[in-house]
């Protein structure tokens, strides 16, 4: 991990002192000499990363140089800031305010001599090199071609397609088994049917196979699954259980969220009683968790409803009921333990490899199996680990780094099958993908990671590099991200969550909860990562760290604490603060100010700061106003308030010149004023809005020449000649506003570029199907003939007439458009549109008959239709929608039936697929 810091800080550095000579003035001697020596120990930090574990002397020195490292990086930042600061006089002003400058010269010259006291310790730290018999080790990634770079990362999107269902083996009698236990009117005593057994073996996947098993979908009619954390909240947990069974619109989830604790069960008892419910309980540990969840399942004797729990312990698992049937998985044999690791590792070697190689990789698989103990997790990271070694003396390396960690004799207690091989999993990343996974174990156990947010932390916090990763290929860092991310897939260190429905990419995703314990355990020992959790009563054992320069902070319902004691915030070396609320919703608190001012001055370093879905519990008041002191933070790359009730966006935000995302989605239910600075934020890559906002001056976007994202622009507030020329544009949101639009042509012929470039586009139309507006959206969707995704709300009657030809269009949204009665055979004629939403409105208002002729749709997979309350016919003609997987009916009173069809799979209300 060390080679992965210091890597990073060369790397920065480096970029320093090309991009800020100037400001480096007087130090940039010294920050030469110190970037050279880093660059020297570099070479040897891996050998000494693999001698720490059994050298005290090592381990230190490993551990001083990753501290040295940091701390110079923090200097020299602090340094060129306050050089800046001298000469814009903007910028003096906000520094001033934030105490950084007294006496310029005089703290200037004190930073240098920081400068060079810390050049000092990495001169020293070079030099003890020859006394810990530390060897160099060349990089094989100096000799990696940009084509050999660019085939790796193809065959990472050919296979992640595939992880999901590759790590099934020998379930398919046991999820029949329990499907029918579920299902069948003789099991009908079984309310609760108990998935149990140690960690590693397997019941969740199981219990997901059961949840998707044909037989289950047919019986029941709701659905919900939810995962129990150690430090669930009992009002979370059935508050999505009910959201999910009866399938909540936007305006339904607001009014759950204000019932009363005592409320929500008799309402999850009665739609269990009213409703074959299915409803899925993952990953309990104790008795107690059960007893305070109990009364919402409390059902009359004729309820078909029915519960499906894991838990590894027996007694929890025999608890619920006396009618439970419990059943505890096997582990896989030797047979199914061949199967499962050749899937994943020796998947199209026998082609590939001599015969004699081959037989030596399988008699190595052997012996390396009998330690996984027939346990799945164990066989699936072990085959990640061994499906990238493609050399035999690669495989017997690995073999003797398993006999290695066994022999060492680390007791891992009951994990003991499982733990050598996750560390062994560790051990064998490469360094820049070390940081990326210990950044996972900032997400609370059993939390579904946003992909998209993911990456965009890892590029704010630095990991990401173009120089040595995709410069050559044209990718940009989110690409690099993303492969990087499917990496950990591959090797099994991270599990998806969702896939898009459309391209296949990974949407979400989350750690088993063993993998996750590592990752907790090799962060605290690397200093990388600290949490604290104000939902456990462990929060005061937790153990003292040095510097901490990443911070999760977990809340609970009660807590009235947002901010760690002054030592536990590092001295101003922070660099990541997260925040994590109780549920998917709201964390409330009771202070008017958020965050502590004089405590956020401290964080003049930090770079990410996510504080997500808060408002204020106050008679009379929700919102929150921010603290003026996120405003001095200007080496801020990272900041989200998605979701929070914020009274305003304040014009110190501004200030934020470094700032790469910037998520403002907040709850505001009239619109609020946004003020014309976000052009100070020229390396803006993601900016989100509110969805209804003004401005008193047209917001000038010219200087975001990297901007990627653009959500929530409204036409009105903005000079559209600014938006069609960001050229990195790829996913637009635009609400279109009544206004005279005798330019537009001349404006999107400009645009012609922009909006090629674009794959996701949003239109929203405000005022009214007489509006100008209406035109707007349909010249704008008539040039957008290579899009992706493709979401249209509010009036636009008509669509292109070349539209049936978009053969890139891939997912496509209809709301509110009032569409003619013709324009569906545009949309059915789509060579390649696989989702496809028809939302309340997006038809007629005197179509009644839906009709979908025969061959059309020929690659549909997922169709919603919603609202759609004046259909009182759909007629689907033979050879229609020959792909569909999927299909979701919810709101259409006036449609009686489903048409007929054994292919065309209906999952009704309630479903959660």
């Amino acid at each position: 991990m060390a080679e992965a810091v210091v890597s990073f800080v060369v790397q920065r550095v480096g970029d320093l002192i090309i991009q800020q000579g100037r400001s480096l003035a007087g130090v940039g001697d010294q920050v030469r000499r110190a970037h050279t020596d880093l660059r020297i120990i570099k070479a040897f930090l891996k050998d000494a990363d693999a001698k720490r574990r059994d050298n005290e002397t090592i381990r230190i020195f490993v551990a001083e140089t990753r501290d040295a490292a940091y701390d110079l990086e923090d200097v020299i930042e602090t340094f060129v800031l306050k050089v800046e600061s001298k000469r814009k006089g903007g910028f003096k002003s906000v520094l001033i305010r934030l105490g950084c400058i007294f006496n310029e010269g005089v703290h200037l010259h004190q930073i240098g001599l920081e400068i060079g006291d810390i050049m000092s310790t990495i001169s020293d730290l070079r030099t003890s090199l020859q006394t810990y018999d530390i060897r160099e080790t060349r990089e094989n990634g100096g000799s990696t071609t940009s084509l050999q770079l660019h085939e790796r990362q193809q065959e990472l999107r050919r296979t992640y397609s595939h992880v999901v269902e590759r790590n099934i083996v020998g379930l398919e009698d046991s999820a029949y088994e329990l499907a029918m236990r579920l299902t069948k009117e003789e099991h009908r005593r079984h309310r609760v049917v108990s998935i149990w057994g140690m960690g590693g073996l397997g019941k969740t996947t199981l219990a997901r196979k059961v949840y998707h098993h044909e037989e289950v979908k047919r019986h029941f009619e709701c659905f919900a699954w939810v995962s129990i954390s150690q430090q669930y909240q009992v009002r979370d947990v059935l508050e999505r259980i009910y959201v999910k069974l009866i399938s909540a619109t936007d305006e339904e989830r607001k009014k759950i969220a204000r019932l009363k604790d005592d409320e929500i069960p008799g309402r999850l008892s009665r739609v269990q009683n009213e409703r074959k419910c299915l409803i899925v309980l993952d990953d309990i540990w104790k008795i107690e968790t059960w007893d305070r969840l109990k009364a919402a399942f409390e059902c009359d004797d004729e309820s078909k409803s029915k519960i499906l729990l894991t838990t590894r312990k027996k007694e929890v698992a025999l608890h619920p009921d006396v009618n439970v049937f419990d059943y505890q998985p096997p582990p896989l044999n030797e047979t199914e333990s061949w199967e499962l690791f050749d899937k994943i590792a020796m998947r199209g070697r026998d082609d590939a490899l001599d015969k004699e190689v081959y037989t030596e990789m399988e008699e190595l698989r052997t012996k390396m199996l009998t330690n996984c103990k027939g346990l799945p997790l164990a066989i699936i990271v072990l085959a990640g680990i061994l499906a990238r070694k493609n050399t035999l003396p690669e495989w017997n390396t690995i073999y003797e780094n398993v006999c290695g960690y066994i022999n060492r004799g680390r007791s891992y207690e009951e994990h003991a099958s499982v733990s050598w091989v996750l560390a062994l999993s560790y051990d064998d990343l490469p360094y820049h993908l070390k940081p990326c996974f210990l950044n996972l174990g900032q997400f609370p156990e059993d939390h579904e990671i946003r992909v998209k947010s993911l990456t965009r932390l890892w590029i704010a916090e630095g990991f990401i590099s173009l120089t040595q990763h995709g410069q050559d290929l044209g990718e940009t860092m989110e690409d690099v991200a993303y492969n990087w991310l499917s990496e950990l897939v591959q090797r099994s260190m991270v599990q998806v969550g969702e896939r898009s429905s459309t391209f296949g990419t990974i949407k979400s995703c989350r750690m088993h909860d063993l993998m996750r314990d590592l990752c907790l355990s090799k962060a605290e020992e690397e200093n990388f990562l600290k949490v604290v959790n104000f939902s456990s009563s462990n929060i005061s054992n937790a153990s003292p760290m040095g510097k901490i320069r990443r911070l999760a902070i977990y809340l609970d319902e009660k807590a009235d604490q947002y901010v760690p004691p002054r030592d536990e915030a590092g001295g101003g070396h922070l660099r990541s603060l997260l925040y994590f609320g109780p549920n998917d919703n709201y964390w409330t608190t009771k202070r008017k100010e958020l965050i502590i001012p004089s405590m956020f001055k401290d964080f003049k370093l930090l770079r990410v700061l996510k504080i997500e879905g808060v408002k204020l519990q106050e008679e009379g008041e929700e919102e929150l106003e921010l603290p003026s002191a996120i405003g001095h933070m200007v080496h801020l790359r990272f900041l989200s308030l998605r979701n929070s009730k914020i009274k305003s966006f304040p014009p110190f935000l501004g200030n934020l010149i470094y700032l790469q995302t910037l998520d403002f989605r907040i709850q505001k239910d009239f619109g609020m004023a946004i003020p014309n600075v976000i052009w100070k934020m020229n390396r803006l890559r993601h900016l989100y809005l509110p969805r209804y906002y003004w401005a008193s001056s047209k917001l000038r976007l010219l200087t975001l020449g990297d901007l990627q994202t653009l959500d929530s622009i409204r036409s009105g507030c903005c000079d559209l000649n600014d938006v069609i020329k960001l050229r990195n544009l790829r996913k637009l949101i635009i609400s279109l506003m009544s206004r005279p639009w005798n330019n537009l042509e001349k404006i999107l012929e400009g645009a012609r570029s922009m909006l090629n470039g674009i794959r996701s586009l949003e239109l929203w139309n405000f005022d009214g199907i007489d509006s100008d507006a209406k035109e707007a959206m349909q010249q704008i969707v008539a040039r957008c003939g290579q899009i992706y995704k493709l979401t249209l709300r509010g009036p636009t009657l008509e669509l292109p007439k070349e539209f049936h030809s978009y053969s890139n269009l891939t997912k496509l949204v209809l709301s509110k458009c009032h569409l003619k009665d013709d324009q569906m055979a545009k949309v059915e004629k789509l060579p390649n549109l696989k989702s496809l939403e028809l939302l309340e409105g997006s038809l007629g208002e005197n179509t009644k008959l839906l009709v979908f002729s025969n061959g059309s749709f020929p690659r549909l997979q997922f169709l919603e239709l919603f609202g759609l309350e004046r259909i009182t016919e759909w007629r689907v003609e033979e050879g229609a929608m020959p792909s569909l997987c999927r299909l979701v009916i919810l709101g259409c009173r006036g449609l009686s039936r489903v048409p007929d069809g054994d292919e065309t799979p209906y999952y009704p209300q309630g479903s959660n697929d």
